[in-house]
């Protein structure tokens, strides 16, 4: 039998660190096939909020770049760019952008991740043809999501080499600082920024955070909410141990859910993006 289609106890653990102990008692997890060390290397994935100030080896962001260049994008228009930083200065005020998350002054390398239209705008105005899509929330889509995927890839790539990362969504507390800390031009938002480094002592061990059982994600031919309360009750009780287990607040996915996206606070003034965007150059119809 092909080794790679064996469910190994390597596959049986990193799934049941994945999805949770007792999630296993009543779903098996897929069916046993394909395996190899880079599945295994995302199943183990965590996000790290402790770093080491060792610096990352030298061509690191560069290899990081260059696995991200090879993710997917639209059309090959390559609508994103990357803004490294790693003066101290600079990674303070981000992190006081961020709500005083101390990693991001922890970390030798933070990544900015643009959504940037303005490249292709240049290149509009530099071959005096009007671009009418630009204007258009399709376009602007297409951006986030070429950042998102390339910057998923360095991830990915930072990992396999033993960094921690940690993504930083809260660059989007204030859209309008970051891109004139940073000196964008119009047209291009940070969409997240991303932690890069060695996790500090205790960090990397942490536990994998269950997700929910792939039969709520997973849909075959129809979407089939029709046991999803259920699945949700069964997660809720497996979270509620891993939040006991590490002192979290939200006990439960539920509640969590519930903290998030109830009060319009809990936004941190991302709600006001929209009239950031505008600040930033940004025509959205």
């Amino acid at each position: 039998m092909d080794s790679l289609t064996v469910a190994t106890p390597a596959k049986a653990e990193a799934l049941q660190r994945r999805y949770g102990t007792d999630a296993l008692k009543d779903w098996q997890g897929p069916p046993a096939g394909p395996w190899n060390e880079t599945i295994a290397l995302m199943l183990d994935h965590r996000s790290v909020r402790g770093y080491k100030p060792d610096p990352v080896p030298p061509g690191t962001l560069e290899t990081l770049i260059a696995a991200a260049q090879s993710a997917a994008t639209s059309s090959n228009m390559q609508w994103w760019s990357a803004v490294a930083v790693t003066d101290p200065a600079k990674k303070k005020v981000l992190a006081e952008i961020a709500g005083s998350q101390k990693h991001i002054e922890q970390c030798p390398l933070f990544i900015a991740w643009v959504a940037d239209m303005s490249r292709n705008q240049r290149i509009s105005e530099a071959e005096k043809t009007g671009f009418e899509t630009m204007p258009w929330l399709e376009t602007f889509m297409v951006a986030c999501i070429d950042a998102a995927l390339a910057a998923q890839n360095a991830v990915v790539a930072a990992q396999s080499i033993g960094l921690g990362t940690v993504y930083i969504g809260a660059m989007r507390n204030d859209p309008v600082k970051v891109a004139e800390l940073l000196g964008l031009p119009p047209q291009s938002f940070v969409v997240f920024g991303l932690c890069v480094g060695y996790a500090a002592d205790g960090k990397a061990q942490g536990e994998v955070k269950p997700r929910l059982p792939q039969a709520t994600v997973l849909h075959r031919e129809r979407y089939d909410a029709a046991r999803e309360t259920a699945q949700r009750a069964a997660y809720d009780a497996e979270m509620a141990k891993f939040s006991a287990r590490h002192e979290l607040q939200a006990a439960t996915w539920t509640q969590r859910v519930l903290n998030r996206l109830g009060p319009l606070k809990s936004m941190n003034g991302r709600e006001t993006i929209r009239a950031s965007l505008k600040k930033l150059g940004f025509e959205i119809r």
